[in-house]
């Protein structure tokens, strides 16, 4: 049965009423949902509604009770016979079959009896005018304006109507209290309406001008918002039951909200907008009268206890004229606006499907720790965020759950709205128009899987369809950025920064804007999709929700293309010396307007000029391309999120900017176009700045240890992993880890990982954020080897977990490497290829990296890498063979036999070895080129593993030795006298093919040395001769050059004797010389001549005594240094190996491979103890790595996931360089401070003295 609420609607809302509950009957059939597709939808609700308006004799509909009984058990059974009568004919080849039958139930069957007989129980639901119906302040679709009730945003500022007002007034004479509570000094707290506060000129400079005061007076911001909270807190007793908040958030927030404020006294209707965003914030509050002047007294008695006769009286008065300004302010918005936004926000999340995707979380256990703290924990939490929703502050401080979502790409498919409308799939100008629905939801999956409407926009689609609006593409611009403006409809600021996009987005649309169009479909859609709650009092919020956006969106249809074209013909204009100058007065008028900028502006002129240059250009991009611009400056902002940029100063830059603009041009349309634009493009950074600046970036931008770790205090421990790891704005996010890490500031990113790492855990669950690090950061690894190598060691160490208990002398060790092994998709992780490519020999001696590499070394690749190398060792024996052992044997027996086989073991040589190294080399090259793998050597451009690695050139070289002597092989040439390598055709290349055959067996040899890897020891060994062998070469060309040297210097003496006679017989006899080759007898025939035998005499000298004993130095230094590291390059040498193998080996069996490890078993901390998932158990010896610390962290008290951890005493960090240094110069600050507070030197010294007394106890 289709459950449907009972309502009289009359005309068009009737008629879809009526659509949507013959389509639900139908749906609900057994026998016709075989004839539901997904593609029918937008068909046959076109059916449905040209055979409903036969209904009525084809007038227009009235009043008729909508209900479950709309139709008798007879019409919705004759519904279904003239359907299935339908159906069942032939149907021509591709028409759908249902649709067909409704077209022709409308058509040919009109006269029909079951048909007139669905008509009849329509007509008899019709209600007449004599019948009492249920009352509707606002028909859908009836395109008038709401009654008493209908407020808009606009009105805000001028205060609610008179029926609003007499409500307000008996609420607050029942309330006992009255409407203006005047204050001790005469100001009051107008709670009656919001108007705009004028303060005189001199007034305002004073209140700003004391507030500076007030702040500077403290160390910090920081500091200054932690001693407003604290006299908040202590104010009274009743109130701290309101501070929900963690302190360090809260405190800061009460400092930027103030500061705000009176910031903008200057510009009354800004200070307006700030407390009316700051009032819709606060609408979870009980804000009272009583409790404004409780909290406006408390900020007065602090600032004139810190500063005392430094803030006059007059600035004093106007700071509590504008506290109760704000305070009265808080209370009208929440009188007036507080249950109409809770019905918005209420209703929106079940008919977005939000509601139904936190109950499936709910169901995954993610809130399971809520529900065991009770259901009044469970209601709170569910409250909270619905005022959290209402207000619009999405991040207010904390950070929020967002959709993890960084700029996810448009998807070129056929989305259920092109379904619905029998679209194609969009093309690129559909794409740059933003006409694709959007994809990916829960809700829409499920509509693609049932084909049933069940989230708004689907629902939305489909009314459109059956109202014939399905055309209309500017109503699905909309629809995309209806969910943004129903979760900011509190904050006038946002909605209005969300319709001006949304104008810009329109435009280049073509077709009429009808909002009541909209409207009409909007309505239906939740009418539908809220049948149970659906009342009257929704029926005007959400009328009131549309008639705001509606008035903002109109106000500005049909001006962006003027304002385009007007902004385009003055860019194009400027020439580049009309630029330079028009920059130049840019930063005049910015830093005449705020002197503070040009302390962030330190850039170069020229790169200032740049950044001006850019920003005109954005001012006409934002009229071209608003969706991708919009984007584009959201990355922007987050990325002045890290740098810190007050948002201050943006108002200053864009006034600048207008002004100089206005000076250059007299035309109007082109200073509108400009300014509107800018202002545009400010108000998003500013809105991204301000969402994006949460408390850990702002941490980050200190580099501050303690900084980091009180921002990190404040998360929830359900969230905390990802407040470090993610903040989203819009499409664009940017991780604080690794903006940390890309900014420099590494003792912030060392406390993330440090954090992030950790294991901490409740009764319920343990926390381990190495999921959380590597699902937002696959490429964790990369980062840190490029950028951060002085973290790898933190994170290795945070990725093991060590048992203090030891039993029979073993411990045991948890190993979290998962992620080091495997990516997302189930490939070999690029962690391991990363570190190798450091050669770093300290990073992968990490028992982590030890374990890692030696599993996947014993487990996996070891048998193919010894199978590959036995075929080198196979080929080696046969090429021995052939060219050593069997032709010796031929020349000293020559047999057939022998031949033969020489013969048959060169052949296999080649048609094996050498055809098989031609095709691996050629692959690589080819692979090489098509990857852009190439670097250039002199002239030649090589592969870049023929430079980087060994293995790589000798088997080049091995290639083009065995094609050399495939060519001169003497067999062949010897063909025609039969098997004999022994012709005289073949004599000419013996002696070449002899050499080509010692060099190769060299290579052969050479390639043999990768068996070392088989043995860590081994390649230990062959490394170290590796590293010092330049050395040897070294002296190597030492001794070439003194031979060179002392040869030529004899060879042009007088005296001959027959060993130097010339240069080239000097050079040989010095070369004997020096390897000991030359005889005693040779020497005593240099006895004659004096000159010769004294320059031996030398070079003898400068070889052996200089030379050799410098070489055996150096080669010491170059063992000591290198043996400490050996067995990291060792292993270095492995890991390459291994990272070479794996890609050869099928993916199949890295998978078995994987699956074998059983990674997704949660592994024991202890007997009965089971912890975390995602790594391997092992036992090591209790004496490898004693420890009698646990290096969990277990906490008490409540589990739920909202909850805080508590503060932790044991503060790796408490006692570092920096803290003392810190709280040495708190001590002097302190210290002289009440030096200068002392009447008497005396007095001052004792103070001194006490003082440092003190903070040498807190030391201790």
């Amino acid at each position: 049965m289709v459950h449907l609420k009972e309502e009289v609607l009359a005309g068009e809302d009737a008629l879809v009423a009526t659509a949507d509950f013959l389509y639900q009957s139908i749906r609900a059939e057994v026998q016709l949902k075989r004839f539901f597709v997904r593609d029918n939808l937008a068909d046959l609700a076109k059916g449905l509604r040209t055979f409903l308006k036969e209904a009525f004799n084809g007038e227009e509909w009235p009043k008729v009770q909508i209900g479950p009984k709309l139709l008798d058990e007879d019409a919705l059974k004759g519904l279904v016979d003239v359907l299935m009568m339908t159906v069942r004919k032939p149907q021509p080849l591709g028409e759908d079959a249902l649709v067909k039958a409704v077209n022709v139930m409308g058509k040919d069957l009109k006269n029909d009896a079951r048909v007139q007989l669905i008509f009849s129980s329509i007509e008899r639901a019709a209600v007449s005018e004599a019948e009492p119906e249920q009352p509707r302040e606002a028909p859908a679709g009836a395109g008038t304006g709401l009654d008493e009730e209908d407020v808009t945003l606009s009105q805000l500022a001028l205060g609610s109507e008179d029926g609003d007002e007499e409500e307000e007034e008996e609420a607050e004479e029942e309330a006992g209290e009255p409407a203006f509570i005047p204050s001790s000094d005469g100001n009051e707290v107008n709670t009656k309406s919001l108007d705009i506060l004028t303060l005189p000129e001199d007034q305002i400079d004073q209140v700003q001008t004391g507030w500076k005061i007030f702040i500077d007076s403290f160390a910090s911001r920081e500091l200054a918002g932690e001693a407003l909270y604290q006299a908040l807190y202590e104010s009274t007793t009743t109130l701290q039951k309101l501070f929900k908040s963690p302190k360090a958030v809260a405190s800061m927030r009460f400092l930027n909200g103030i500061h705000q404020i009176i910031m903008a006294l200057s510009e009354p209707t800004e200070a307006k907008h700030l407390v009316e965003a700051l009032g819709f914030q606060h609408l979870d509050l009980d804000v009272t009268i009583p409790r404004v002047v409780i909290f406006r007294d408390a900020i007065m008695d602090l600032i004139v206890s810190e500063v005392g006769d430094k803030v006059s009286p007059k600035a004093q008065d106007g700071i509590k004229r504008t506290l109760n300004y704000a305070g009265g302010g808080y209370i009208f918005i929440r009188e007036t606006f507080s249950e109409r936004l809770k019905i918005i926000a209420q209703s929106w999340r079940t008919a977005s499907g939000q509601e139904a995707d936190e109950a499936a979380e709910a169901e995954l256990g993610t809130l399971s720790g809520e529900q065991q703290e009770g259901g009044e924990d469970a209601d709170s939490g569910d409250e909270e965020m619905d005022d959290r929703m209402m207000s619009g502050d999405r991040f207010s401080g904390e950070m929020e759950e967002h959709d993890h979502v960084q700029a996810m790409p448009v998807r070129k498919e056929r989305s259920c709205l092109d379904c619905l409308l029998g679209r194609n799939a969009p093309d690129e100008d559909d794409l740059s128009m933003g006409m694709q629905a959007e994809e990916g939801k829960s809700a829409g999956r499920k509509m693609q899987q049932q084909g049933v409407p069940t989230t708004f926009d689907e629902m939305f689609q489909f009314n459109a369809a059956v109202m014939g609006l399905s055309g209309n593409m500017w109503m699905y611009e909309v629809l995309n950025s209806f969910d943004s403006i129903v979760k900011n409809i509190a904050n006038s600021y946002r909605v209005q920064e969300e319709a001006d996009v949304l104008a810009l987005r329109i435009a280049k649309l073509k077709g009429a804007v009808k909002p009541a169009e909209y409207k009409a479909v909007m309505l239906a859609s939740l009418r539908s999709l809220l049948p149970k709650d659906w009342d009257p009092a929704h029926e005007v919020a959400w009328n009131w929700l549309w008639e705001n956006v509606e008035r903002m969106l109109v106000s500005e249809l049909g001006k962006p293309a003027a304002r385009e074209r007007a902004l385009g013909r003055f860019l194009g204009s400027l020439e580049d010396d009309s630029k330079t100058e028009l920059w130049q007065d840019v930063y005049t008028k910015f830093f005449a307007l705020a002197p503070g900028g040009q302390d962030y502006f330190k850039q170069s002129a020229t790169r200032l000029y740049f950044i001006a240059d850019k920003v005109f250009e954005m001012t006409l991009e934002m009229y071209k391309d608003p969706k991708s611009m919009v984007d584009n400056i959201s990355a922007l902002g987050l990325r002045h999120v890290g740098y810190g940029i007050p948002t201050e100063l943006f108002g200053p830059f864009v006034t600048g900017c207008i002004q100089v603009v206005k000076g250059v041009t007299e035309d109007d349309v082109i200073a509108d176009a400009f300014g509107w634009s800018l202002g545009l493009i400010s108000r998003v950074l500013v809105r991204t700045i301000n969402e994006g600046s949460t408390i850990v970036m702002k941490a980050i931008n200190t580099n501050s240890v303690k900084q980091v770790k009180k921002a990190l205090s404040c998360a929830p421990r359900g969230k905390r992993a990802m407040w470090t790891l993610n903040v989203t704005v819009g499409t664009q996010s940017i991780s604080p880890l690794i903006w940390s890490i890309t900014s420099g500031s590494l003792s912030a990113a060392s406390v993330i990982i440090t954090d992030l790492l950790t294991i901490r855990a409740d009764r319920d669950r343990y926390y381990y954020g190495v999921d959380e690090l590597f699902e937002r950061h696959p490429d964790i690894v990369q980062i840190m080897t490029e950028g951060a190598r002085v973290l790898l060691p933190t994170m290795m160490d945070r990725m093991l977990w060590r048992s203090r208990i030891a039993v029979n002398g073993m411990r045991r060790v948890n190993y979290y490497l998962k992620h080091l092994l495997v990516d997302a998709d189930g490939n070999f992780a690029d962690a391991l290829p990363q570190i190798a490519k450091m050669e770093d020999p300290s990073i992968v001696t990490h028992a982590l990296l030890v374990n890692l590499a030696d599993m996947i070394w014993t487990k996996f690749v070891y048998f193919t890498f010894l199978m590959s190398k036995i075929w080198l060792l196979f080929t080696l024996i046969v090429f021995l063979f052939s060219q050593s052992i069997l032709k010796t044997m031929s020349r000293n027996a020559d047999s057939v036999e022998v031949r033969y086989t020489m013969f048959a073991c060169r052949m296999s040589v080649y048609c094996c070895s050498m055809f098989e190294l031609i095709y691996s080399r050629t692959q690589y090259a080819y692979k090489a080129m098509q990857a852009g793998e190439i670097v250039t050597v002199g002239q030649i451009p090589l592969p870049q593993r023929y430079v980087q690695e060994f293995h790589e050139p000798i088997c080049l070289l091995l290639t083009l030795m065995l094609i050399t002597m495939f060519f001169m092989e003497p067999f062949l040439y010897c063909i025609s006298d039969g098997i004999t390598d022994s012709c005289p055709n073949a004599d000419a290349v013996q002696d070449p093919y002899s050499i080509a055959s010692m060099l190769t067996m060299v290579l052969y040899f050479v390639l043999l040395i990768d068996f070392s890897a088989l043995s860590t020891r081994l390649s230990a060994f062959v490394l170290v001769m590796g590293h010092v062998l330049p050395e040897l070469g070294l002296a190597l060309l030492a001794c070439g050059y003194t031979i060179l040297t002392f040869g030529s210097s004899i060879a042009s003496g007088d005296e001959r004797s027959a060993d130097f006679a010339g240069f080239h017989t000097s050079v040989l006899s010095l070369f004997d010389i020096a390897t000991s080759q030359y005889s005693g007898k040779r020497f005593d025939e240099l006895r004659n001549h004096s000159w010769t035998m004294g320059a031996v005499i030398a070079f003898v000298l400068t070889i052996t005594v200089f030379i050799f004993n410098l070489l055996i130095a150096q080669l010491n230094t170059a063992y000591l240094k290198v043996y400490h590291s050996m067995v990291g390059y060792a292993r270095i040498r492995r890991i390459d190996i291994v990272c070479q193998t794996i890609p050869s080996i099928p993916a199949r069996r890295f998978t078995q491979f994987v699956e074998n490890l059983s990674l997704e078993h949660k592994l024991e901390f202890g007997e009965g103890d089971i912890g975390l998932a995602g790594g391997i158990q092992v036992l090591e010896l209790a004496s490898a790595h004693p420890t009698n610390q646990d290096t969990i962290k277990r906490y008490g008290g409540s589990t739920s996931p909202a909850m805080q951890w508590p503060e932790e005493d044991d503060d790796i960090f408490s006692n570092s360089e920096g803290d003392r240094l810190e709280r040495l110069e708190k001590s002097i600050q302190k210290a002289m401070k009440k030096l200068a507070s002392l009447p008497s030197d005396k007095g001052a010294k004792s103070s001194i003295s006490s003082d440092a007394g003190e903070e040498d106890d807190d030391d201790e």
